[in-house]
């Protein structure tokens, strides 16, 4: 039995949906994938840093160290989704729709693209301007 034929602008969008939970890997190659059960894990220790910084203040080291996860999670997926999105429709036929009619892509991939692209690149600065700043705060000590 072949396995459903796969959408690249569905598993674009789920990649800039779901992608820092591994829904784009579940899509693509089913609920077995080692992988896709690994991303929920840095995303969730990342949404507990949030909460943390949230309840306890920005004083709180661990969630210095647990935030900068979400956002690499979170910029890593959105790169997958640009990939995804941009790969030519003969390429991603011959991957994951061997076998069958090729499936033509539409606009909606690039749309996909395009909020991956605008998502990750804001993600990736904003983590790294957070990591930054804290690595400095703590590193130059009280100030007195």
């Amino acid at each position: 039995m072949k396995p459903a034929p796969r959408s690249k602008t569905l598993a674009t969008w789920l990649g800039v949906v779901g992608g820092s939970f591994g829904l784009h890997r579940f899509y693509l190659r089913g609920w077995r994938d080692p992988l896709a059960w690994a991303h929920p894990w840095p995303t969730l220790a990342g949404l507990y840093g949030v909460q943390r910084m949230r309840t306890l203040g920005q004083d709180d080291v661990l969630s210095w160290l647990l935030i900068p996860l979400l956002g690499v999670m979170i910029a890593a997926t959105m790169l997958v989704a640009i990939v995804h999105g941009l790969t030519p429709d003969e390429r991603w036929n011959a991957r994951w729709n061997a076998g069958r009619a090729p499936c033509r892509t539409g606009w909606l991939a690039v749309l996909g693209v395009i909020a991956a692209l605008m998502l990750g690149g804001g993600v990736l600065m904003a983590t790294i301007a957070f990591s930054a700043e804290r690595w400095f705060t703590w590193s130059s000590g009280p100030l007195t």
